[in-house]
């Protein structure tokens, strides 16, 4: 039964309120009692719901729950891809990162964009400067082998790095120091206006497909070094570069042993369009990039204004300022370059999509299924072209982000990163390859079937 207390207001009033008596706390005791007992468990059961959500944003934003495996590999079924699956067990090996980040496509594109790698290395090499006939200065850095390679051949790497790029980047040196002591001489290509305090010596940059400055670094290595033999890697930009530059001549593949391309777009047109999505932060990368690349062109701003023949002025400039996107900055400064009357133009003779095709060398081409800048979609370009083509190995690893692959324990990554380890262990194999080959086969670069044959069974046996 409740006990209620009436309470009279004023004659005028004609309102009854009813207000609990004192003896309900006595009475209902049992209740409040129940209710006090209660309030903790429900402050400790939201702070257990928090605590899931946080747990549950971590699991997703790291990948934890995805398994490691190995890279999933494309090819033709012949003698050279049977051999190169015995000899480089990191293609059918699982690829382990580090367990607490390294599954992120995002972190792993971020602890490579803040630092390359860990304890990195610094090989001593020697700075060459290359004239060129429209009077830029092409330049790049020669590091000679620390030993002698397992094949007893000379062999230079010639090394093309990813967009505004250059030698000192750290993991170019960690490659390079790598590769030396397995017995490679490396020339790294310097991208045009990407070295700090070296000046322009003509109205222009390194753009995304321009082939001038690797050919002119090559061409020093054949004529300095007429015995030695050539790998050419690229990354990301870089590996547009080298397959184009290969494409473009024939004689361009001459004393070439193989190339390896890791993390590149293959269609720039394609790549641009996906580039403006918001889909796995990409329009945020894009910004971020294309905020590196307008600091970098406005720092030879001075030389670009200076010279007589520049097509750059002031109103090209005030776009680049405004530019939130590579494709605005392209459009306004890049193109320019070299005369393109539209972004469009650009893309398409740049890109090596429409080269690629004809590089007839061993050709490995290298990406990872969780890099947040390169859309799904444009992997169709190599998977196609290593079911099409029987010198061309694909391999897609589910990790590894943008120029990432570090490989680790739990929390602390090594040095050596797996893409190191994995384009010098596929060199080594092509080396080794190409030293037993007939020599049917060493004065001509054809495929034919019989001296696969032959050099196959040579191998394996």
């Amino acid at each position: 039964m409740n006990h209620l207390q009436q309470v009279k207001c004023s004659p005028n009033c004609t309102q009854v309120d009813y207000l609990p008596l004192p003896t309900m706390a006595t009475l209902d005791d049992g209740h409040i009692h129940t209710l006090s007992s209660e309030l903790p468990a429900m402050f400790d059961g939201v702070k257990l719901a928090a605590v899931a959500t946080v747990l549950y944003v971590i699991v997703r934003c790291l990948n934890l729950k995805s398994t490691t495996a190995s890279p999933e590999v494309s090819y033709q079924n012949t003698p050279l891809s049977r051999y190169l699956l015995k000899a480089c067990p990191l293609l059918t090996k699982e690829y382990i990162p580090p367990l607490l980040w390294g599954k992120s496509g995002h972190l792993q594109t971020a602890l490579y964009g803040k630092m390359g790698r860990v304890n990195t290395p610094t090989p001593c090499g020697v700075r060459k400067f290359l004239p060129m006939q429209d009077g830029a200065t092409a330049s790049f850095d020669l590091f000679e082998a620390l030993g002698e390679h397992s094949t007893g051949d000379d062999i230079t790497m010639v090394i093309c790095p990813g967009i505004g790029n250059h030698s000192e980047k750290n993991y170019i040196r960690t490659f390079v120091d790598h590769s030396q002591r397995q017995g490679y001489r490396c020339a790294v290509l310097n991208h045009l206006g990407a070295l700090p305090n070296v000046e322009l010596t003509s109205p222009r940059m390194f753009t995304y497909g321009c082939t001038w400055e690797f050919a002119a670094m090559v061409n020093y290595i054949k004529r300095t070094l007429p015995d030695t033999l050539l790998v050419v890697v690229g990354f990301s930009l870089g590996g547009n570069i080298v397959c184009k530059f290969l494409g473009e001549n024939r004689s361009n593949q001459d004393r070439v042993l193989c190339c390896a391309s890791v993390c590149q777009g293959y269609s720039a047109l394609r790549a641009q369009e996906t580039f403006l999505q918001w889909d796995q932060c990409r329009r945020l990368y894009n910004f971020v990039l294309a905020d590196n690349m307008k600091k970098l062109i406005l720092s030879h701003r001075n030389s670009l204004l200076s010279m007589n023949s520049s097509n750059i002025g002031d109103a090209e400039f005030s776009k680049l300022i405004a530019a939130t996107s590579l494709m605005q900055i392209d459009d306004s400064i890049m193109r320019k370059f070299h005369g393109y009357d539209s972004v469009k133009e650009y893309y398409e003779k740049e890109s090596c999509v429409h080269y690629i095709h004809k590089v007839t060398v061993p050709l490995l081409l290298v990406n990872s299924s969780d890099d947040p800048l390169i859309h799904q979609s444009l992997l169709s370009i190599p998977r196609t072209l290593s079911e099409k083509m029987p010198n061309v190995i694909f391999a897609l690893t589910q990790h590894g982000g943008h120029l990432g692959f570090f490989e680790g324990d739990v929390l602390f990554p090594q040095p050596l990163t797996w893409i190191d380890k994995f384009i010098v262990q596929y060199t080594d194999a092509i080396c080794h390859w190409e030293k037993n080959r007939p020599d049917c086969q060493r004065s001509s670069q054809q495929d034919t079937n019989s001296c696969l044959q032959s050099t196959g069974a040579k191998l394996s046996g």
